[in-house]
């Protein structure tokens, strides 16, 4: 089994609509026995907290399941337990590598670096535009399905 956990500043935006878009995509290739998929906060700022109103209805205009999510906290034991830790943006990949106490396995990617760009996802709670952030996840979510298939496919 695959263990991905997408991570963002609150865990109300941009790493809840990774882990929805990428539960959908698994589902679409029938692997969702084959993958654990969650998502969390760099920040304590939200925790408790549904996904963000734009959020649900960006995934609500293009048909694609909610995946029910209260905000949580990026802990050390999740870089134990994942094998995959997904930031948005460089801020969170300094965060998640200072939370894991390092990144000593290489387990810590951002995004879009699996759709071939080094670009940070720009925060939707800033920018107001989900319909963007949206397609970056979109972008980063089918390449690293694609890069799991390619290179983790023993263990699926």
């Amino acid at each position: 089994m695959i263990k991905i956990l997408f991570v963002c500043h609150g865990n109300i935006c941009r790493s809840t609509m990774a882990e929805s878009v990428m539960t959908y995509l698994v589902k679409q290739q029938k692997l969702e026995n084959s993958f654990y998929i969650n998502s969390a906060a760099t920040s304590r700022e939200e925790i408790g907290n549904p996904p963000h109103y734009g959020t649900v209805s960006k995934l609500r205009e293009v048909s694609i399941p909610l995946v029910p999510h209260r905000a949580v906290q990026m802990t050390a034991q999740d870089y134990v337990q994942y094998d995959y830790l997904i930031g948005m943006d460089t801020a969170n990949i300094r965060n998640m590598t200072r939370i894991a106490g390092g990144d000593n396995k290489g387990k810590i990617y951002k995004l879009l670096t699996f759709a071939g760009s080094g670009r940070d996802v720009a925060d939707p709670w800033y920018t107001g535009d989900f319909d963007a952030t949206y397609t970056d996840v979109t972008e980063g979510c089918s390449g690293l399905l694609k890069h799991i298939l390619e290179t983790d496919r023993d263990k699926l």
